[in-house]
């Protein structure tokens, strides 16, 4: 844990120091930049409640990511599995009208089974005809790009709107305002916590841990690997289901052209950065949310382009991977050279 922490903080403040270089040869000043970046991201309840809002989608698609990579299953198919999620809960905003109380959990439940479907069907193709996972998320997330854009440009589009979009959920569908915060936000922590105590104290996530670690092992130890495999693959294309729904739910509550973003691949990389520590997720995830949201606040006080903030999240990603490898590489010889001088004593 210490080594994780140390190797964490150290590579976030190598980031920072080779952004602030980067900025100086383009002639911007690096201090001024971070202090926007800060004060529109988390300088106040207004900027702190919007950064956890914008982490929702951020955390889910990379807690799906870590879980999966840490079990074995290569599933890249995030940005697919959330917008399936996404249509699915628009879909049932759309047609279904219920009070809040049933609305709300019936509509979360329609965006995970669209998730879980998309990444099921994955997992039926690797299980009937040994297909591989990785080729085949991949290659799903085009077709529910096109999909769902079809979707919503004929069937459901909105005919009052310029360009492809539903009309809006039913109003009870909207995910409530609990003071400044938006109850997303909770959903996406309950979501954390319950997958972590999965993960760590159930027999099922021991399985899929030691799974990931070593098949063969697992396997000659009893472990049902193609059963694990596939409840995988359903458990991880349900968050990133999760994740489209409260992005809908949360407003703009309707599936607009363009909805998935880069969500689901930030999730990805958030999953590498956090070598797919669950716990390390959400705080990456809040991390690079607060990036993304002061941008353009950054923009606006400085003149820096928001571009920056996209130049800094790469920077994050390699330095951070690199110093967590060099940083283990070093504490391994150093412990190797205190165990030898304590046996030499």
């Amino acid at each position: 844990m210490t080594r994780r922490i140390l190797s964490g903080v150290l590579g976030v403040v190598i980031a920072f120091v080779v952004g602030a270089i980067i900025m100086l040869l383009e002639g911007y000043e690096p201090l001024a930049t971070y202090g926007a970046l800060a004060q529109f991201s988390l300088g106040g309840i207004g900027p702190l409640t919007t950064t956890l809002k914008n982490s929702v989608p951020l955390v889910l698609t990379g807690l799906s990511a870590a879980i999966a990579f840490a079990s074995g299953p290569v599933n890249l198919g995030q940005p697919g599995q959330l917008v399936f999620g996404a249509l699915a809960a628009t879909l049932g905003g759309l047609y279904i009208s219920l009070p809040p109380v049933l609305e709300i959990p019936l509509l979360l439940l329609l965006a995970i089974a669209g998730g879980a479907l998309w990444s099921g069907l994955a997992g039926l193709l690797k299980q009937a005809f040994g297909m591989s996972e990785f080729i085949v998320t991949l290659m799903l997330n085009m077709i529910a790009d096109f999909f769902t854009a079809w979707a919503i440009a004929y069937p459901f589009m909105d005919r009052k709107a310029f360009s492809p979009m539903t009309p809006p959920i039913a109003q009870s569908g909207w995910m409530p305002d609990i003071g400044p915060l938006n109850a997303s936000v909770l959903i996406m922590l309950v979501s954390v916590v319950v997958m972590w105590f999965v993960f760590q104290r159930w027999r099922a996530g021991y399985e899929w841990r030691i799974t990931g670690q070593n098949s063969l092992f697992a396997r000659l130890g009893g472990c049902d690997v193609r059963g694990n495999f596939m409840a995988v693959m359903l458990v991880t294309g349900a968050l990133a289901g999760l994740a489209g729904g409260l992005v809908v739910m949360g407003g703009p509550h309707r599936f607009l052209k363009g909805l998935g973003a880069n969500y689901a691949w930030d999730g990805i990389m958030i999953a590498i950065m956090a070598n797919n520590g669950l716990v390390e997720t959400l705080i990456y995830g809040v991390f690079v949310a607060a990036i993304q949201t002061g941008a353009l606040g950054m923009e606006l006080i400085t003149n820096v382009p928001s571009e920056i903030a996209q130049v800094l999240q790469a920077v994050l990603v390699l330095v951070i991977v690199a110093t967590r490898e060099y940083a283990s590489v070093v504490f391994d010889r150093l412990a190797a050279r205190r165990q030898a001088r304590e046996r030499a004593t």
